[in-house]
C-alpha cells in the first residue's frame, strides 16, 4: 500500500510506503523532516554520539544506517514474496563484485538524493562531505567485478529474483601509492571502520573440507554401489554476510551474499590452559587467511594454493546455501535446476560444476546420470577473456592435493565427455587432446574453462567480436560439438551510478530536454539527436563539461598534487595496467607530441592533458615499469616551461570506482587502444561514452559496437583489425623492422632508451625498450604510425569546438544500447528463462505476525 505523506512543515514529499508495522516516519519516511529525524535517531541510538562531538565519519554512519533502514523494509518484503512464490532465482557467482561506495547509489535508487541533501543542509552538514567519508569496498579490482556490480543493479531494477555470491575480502587487492615514480602497494583496510551495509548471518554457516584424501568402499548390497568418503586435512567454516542491492524506482533489493572464513572451533581452550597460547588461536588465524586478500600473489605455489582454496570455498558455501533454500520448499533436489540458474562469471567459479556433482552424488546419494543432468541444466558460463593465460589452468598435482575428491570427479566427467567426442570425431586423437579437461602436454593441468563449457547449458561472450572469436578460436572445438550452446551478450553498465550519480548536471539537462524516464529506458536518449544541431544546447553542453573538468582539476590537485588546465583536452586512459591494454602506446604518442612541440614551438595542436590511472598486479614487472614511464614522462613534461598550456601528463593514483565517478564526466577523449582481438569487451569505453567523451580506439571488443552505434564519423579509428593482426603474426612479425623504417618512431624509442626521462639512467627502461624492439607481443610498433595520425585528427576536431560538442552529444544520444538493463533483459529471455516479480509494500497481516519458526525452537 503506497500513500502520500506530509512532513511536519506540510510540504508534500515523494510517495512512500506504509511500513511493515505501524507508521514510523523515522524508520520509513522519505521526506526531508523524516530523514532528519532518522539521522539524529541513528546518531544517538546507534552511534552513541551527540551532534557537538560527532565526527564526519559518525555522521556518514548515521545517514547510511538511516538509509539502510529504508532498504531493509523493502528487503524483508522482497524475501517474503520470493519465499511465497517460489520464484526461479538467478545466482550470479563471481570472485569479484566491484560495487563502489553505496550511500550515493542508494539515495539515487530510493529517489531521495535531493531530499537527503536538503535534510543534511538544514542540519548544517554537506552531503558531498558525508559521501566522501565512505570507503571504497575492496571486493573487486577491474572490469569483471564492476560488470558483476552493474548486473546486480539491473537485476534489482528489472525486479528479477537474484542472489550475488562472492567473498567478503577483509582487505582489497591493495591501495596504490606512487613513491619516487614507482607503484607502492599498501594494505587496503576498507573494513577498518566496519561497513553499515553488511549484515552478518552467523547462523548461515557451512563447514568446508580442504585437502586430505578419499576412501572408497562398496555397499554391502546387490547393487554394490561405490561410496566415496572425503577425509579432509582441514575444515574451514564459511559464514554469510549480506548486503542489500536496491533497484532504481522499485521496491526490490536483491541480496549480495559474501562468505567469510573462520575456524570451526575458534579457540582451543585446552591448549591455552596448557600454556600453548599461540596454538590456542592458530586454527582461527589459518582459517581466516582464506578470505583475507583479493587475488593473493600466485607466482609461488603457496599463492596458487590459496587462490584455488578461495575459489572453492566461496563456491562450496554458495551451492550449499542454494541447497538449503531448495530443501526448505522441496523434499529433494530433483528440481534444483528449476529453482536456480547459476551464472559463472568467468572461470574463477567453474569448480562449481565438480562441486555440485560432489554434493549430489556423495552427500545426497543421487545416481551419476541424474546428477549430471541437473548440473548441466543449472550452470551457464560467461567467458571474459581472449588471453590464453587468463583461461585458468591448475597444476594437476596441486589440484589433486587441494581437492582430491574433485579431481576424481573431473576425471570421471572427462572420461565420459571424451567418449562423446570420440563418437562425434572418430579417430581424431588431436581433437581429443585439445578438448580434454586435463591438459596432457608437458606439465599436466586441469583446464577450468573446459570444465565450465562441458558442465553448462549455455556459453556466452561479452561483445559481438569477442563471441565470434570464442567460437572460431579459443573454444572452436566445443563450438563445433555444441553450436547451440554458444551466444553473445554484449556487456552493459548501469546509468544510475555512472550517469545520474556521477554526472548530475548533464542528467538534469537531459531531463529538461527530453523529460524523465530515460534512465530505465536508455534508448530514449536518441531523442537528444536533434539538439546536437542546436547552438544554444551545445553551449549548455560545453558549460556542463567545463564544470565537470573543474571538479576533476580539484581532485587531481588533491591526490596527484598537480595543476591541470580545464581548458585543455582531457585525454584519459584509466583501467588496469597491462601490456594488452597498451598504455605504453599512449605514452609513445605523448613522447612523440612532446618531441614535435620541442622541435617546432609553432606547431598548431589542441592543448592536451593526458590522464592515466590504474593498478598493476604486484608481481607484474612490465606493468609496473609502464607506470614508472608514465610518471617519468609526467615529471619531465611538467617541469618544461615550453609545455605549459600545451601538454601535461597526470598519473591519478589509486584509481577506483569512487574516483571514476569524477573522471568519466570530465573526460573529452576515451583511450580504448588494445590490439584488435585482445580485449573481450571493455566497460570503461561505455562509461566514457555515456558521459560525452569521444573514443579513439581499435576495432576490438565492444569498440566495434560503439562505432556502429555512434557512426564512424563520431569515432576515431586506427590500427589493424583482427584478420590483419592474425596475418601479420602468421607472416612473422618483426617489430625492429618498424623501428628501422620509421625515423620518428626511432626518435621516440631512443629518447626513452637514452635515459632522458630518468636523469641519464639508461637501465631503468631497458627491459621495456628491449621487449618492444625484440618481442612486442601486442604490436605497438605496427600500430604506432596509424595511432599518431589518428591523434592528429583528434586534435583538429577538438580545436573546432562546435564540431566536438556535436560529436559529444551524439555519443551520449547513441549510448542507450550499452545499458546493463538491456544486457540483463537478454540474459533473462535467452539464457536464464526468468520473469520479473513485482514487490508491493504492504502491512503485515495477522498470519505474518505468527513467529512459527522461533516458537518451534529453531536456533
Amino acid at each position: 500500500m503506497i500513500q502520500k505523506k506530509q512532513d511536519s512543515a506540510g510540504a508534500r514529499s515523494a510517495p512512500v510506503a506504509v511500513p511493515l508495522v505501524g507508521r514510523d516516519d523515522e524508520r520509513m519516511g522519505l521526506g526531508v523532516e523524516a530523514l532528519k529525524r532518522a539521522f539524529l535517531d541513528r546518531l544517538v541510538y546507534s552511534q552513541a554520539r551527540f551532534p557537538e562531538v560527532a565526527t564526519r565519519r559518525d555522521c556518514f554512519q548515521a545517514l547510511a544506517l538511516a538509509v539502510r533502514d529504508r532498504l531493509l523494509q523493502r528487503w524483508v518484503q522482497t524475501a517474503r514474496t520470493y519465499r511465497d512464490k517460489g520464484s526461479r532465482t538467478v545466482c550470479y557467482m563471481s570472485a569479484e563484485f566491484l560495487i563502489g561506495p553505496q550511500l550515493g547509489n542508494n539515495l539515487i535508487n530510493l529517489g531521495i538524493f535531493d531530499n537527503a541533501r536538503q535534510a543534511m543542509a538544514e542540519l548544517g552538514l554537506d552531503l558531498d562531505m558525508l559521501l566522501d567519508q565512505e570507503e571504497e569496498p575492496g571486493l573487486g579490482n577491474g572490469g569483471l567485478g564492476r560488470l558483476a556490480a552493474c548486473y546486480l543493479d539491473s537485476l534489482a531494477t528489472l525486479e528479477i529474483p537474484a542472489i550475488g555470491y562472492g567473498i567478503r575480502y577483509e582487505f582489497g587487492i591493495f591501495t596504490q601509492a606512487i613513491r619516487d615514480g614507482w607503484q607502492a602497494e599498501l594494505t587496503d583496510k576498507w573494513l577498518r571502520s566496519g561497513s553499515p551495509w553488511l549484515i552478518h548471518r552467523p547462523n548461515v554457516a557451512f563447514d568446508i573440507k580442504i585437502g586430505g584424501h578419499t576412501e572408497h568402499q562398496y555397499e554391502a548390497s546387490a547393487s554394490r554401489r561405490l561410496r566415496v568418503q572425503w577425509v579432509p586435512a582441514k575444515v574451514v567454516r564459511g559464514t554469510a554476510w549480506d548486503m542489500p542491492v536496491l533497484g532504481y524506482g522499485v521496491n526490490t533489493p536483491n541480496r549480495l551474499r559474501l562468505w567469510s572464513a573462520e575456524a570451526p572451533e575458534e579457540f582451543d581452550f585446552a591448549a591455552f590452559n596448557a600454556g600453548n597460547y599461540y596454538q590456542a588461536v592458530d586454527a582461527e588465524v589459518l582459517s581466516e587467511t582464506l578470505t583475507k586478500v583479493l587475488y593473493p600473489n600466485d607466482e609461488m605455489e603457496a599463492g596458487q594454493t590459496l587462490r584455488l582454496e578461495q575459489q572453492y570455498f566461496f563456491v562450496a558455501c554458495s551451492l550449499r546455501d542454494m541447497i538449503r533454500l531448495q530443501l526448505q520448499r522441496e523434499a529433494d533436489l530433483s528440481r534444483f535446476h528449476e529453482k536456480f540458474v547459476v551464472q559463472l562469471n568467468d572461470t574463477h567459479p567453474s569448480i562449481a560444476v565438480a562441486e555440485l556433482m560432489h554434493l549430489l552424488v556423495d552427500d545426497y546419494e543421487m545416481l551419476w546420470d541424474e546428477a549430471w543432468s541437473i548440473t548441466q541444466r543449472t550452470f551457464a558460463y560467461t567467458n571474459h577473456t581472449l588471453l590464453p593465460e587468463a583461461l585458468e589452468k591448475w597444476p594437476l598435482r596441486l589440484f589433486q592435493k587441494t581437492l582430491p575428491r574433485h579431481y576424481e570427479i573431473i576425471c570421471e566427467i572427462n572420461e565420459r565427455f571424451l567418449d562423446e567426442v570420440r563418437i562425434r570425431f572418430p579417430g581424431d586423437e588431436a581433437v581429443l587432446r585439445r578438448m580434454s579437461l586435463i591438459d596432457e602436454d608437458g606439465a599436466r593441468y586441469i583446464r577450468m574453462a573446459h570444465l565450465a563449457v562441458v558442465g553448462s547449458f549455455a556459453v556466452n561472450g561479452v561483445a559481438a567480436l569477442h563471441s565470434e572469436l570464442v567460437k572460431s578460436d579459443i573454444l572452436k572445438d566445443f563450438y563445433e560439438l555444441w553450436p547451440e550452446k554458444f551466444r553473445n551478450k554484449t556487456n552493459g553498465v548501469t546509468p544510475r551510478r555512472f550517469v545520474l550519480l556521477a554526472n548530475p548536471t548533464m542528467s538534469q539537462l537531459i531531463d529538461e530536454t527530453i523529460g524523465k524516464g530515460w534512465v530505465t529506458d536508455m534508448m530514449r536518449l536518441r531523442e537528444l539527436e536533434p539538439y546536437a544541431d542546436d547552438p544554444a544546447f551545445r553551449e549548455k553542453w560545453r558549460g556542463i563539461k567545463r564544470g565537470n573538468k573543474e571538479h576533476l582539476v580539484r581532485e587531481i590537485k588533491r591526490v596527484a598534487h598537480a595543476d591541470a588546465d580545464p581548458a585543455s583536452m582531457f585525454d584519459v586512459q584509466v583501467k588496469r595496467i597491462h601490456e594488452y591494454k597498451r598504455q605504453h602506446l599512449n605514452l609513445l604518442h605523448v613522447i612523440s607530441l612532446y618531441k614535435r612541440l620541442k622541435d617546432n614551438p609553432n606547431l598548431v595542436v589542441a592543448p592536451r592533458t593526458v590522464i592515466f590511472g590504474g593498478k598493476a598486479a604486484p608481481g607484474y614487472r612490465m606493468a609496473k615499469l609502464m607506470i614508472r614511464l608514465a610518471t617519468a614522462v609526467a615529471d619531465i613534461v611538467g617541469r618544461d616551461p615550453a609545455m605549459h598550456g600545451r601538454l601535461q601528463v597526470v598519473f591519478f593514483p589509486n584509481y577506483n570506482v569512487k574516483s571514476g565517478q569524477s573522471i568519466f564526466p570530465a573526460a573529452d577523449l576515451s583511450e580504448q587502444i588494445s590490439l584488435a582481438g585482445k580485449e573481450a569487451s571493455g566497460t570503461g569505453n561505455m562509461k566514457f561514452q555515456m558521459n560525452g567523451a569521444l573514443t579513439i580506439g581499435t576495432l576490438d571488443g565492444a569498440n566495434v559496437e560503439i562505432r556502429e552505434q555512434v557512426g564512424e564519423e563520431n569515432f576515431f579509428l586506427f590500427g589493424m583489425n583482427t584478420p590483419e593482426v592474425k596475418e601479420l603474426r602468421r607472416c612473422g612479425y618483426r617489430p625492429r623492422d618498424y623501428y628501422e623504417a620509421n625515423p620518428h618512431l626511432r626518435e621516440v624509442i631512443d629518447l626513452i632508451g637514452s635515459g632522458f626521462f630518468t636523469r641519464g639512467d639508461r637501465d631503468v627502461f631497458r627491459p621495456l625498450v628491449d621487449h618492444l624492439l625484440n618481442h612486442d607481443e601486442y604490436m605497438l610498433l605496427a600500430d604506432f604510425q596509424s595511432y599518431i595520425d589518428c591523434q592528429e585528427k583528434v586534435s583538429e576536431a577538438y580545436i573546432d569546438y562546435e564540431r566536438w560538442s556535436r560529436m559529444s552529444i551524439l555519443n551520449v544520444a547513441r549510448s542507450g544500447f550499452f545499458s546493463s538493463d538491456r544486457a540483463i533483459k537478454e540474459y533473462c529471455t535467452d539464457i536464464w528463462r526468468v520473469e520479473p516479480v513485482r514487490i508491493e509494500l504492504t502491512d503485515l497481516s495477522e498470519d505474518d505476525l505468527q513467529f512459527k519458526r522461533a516458537a518451534a525452537g529453531a536456533p
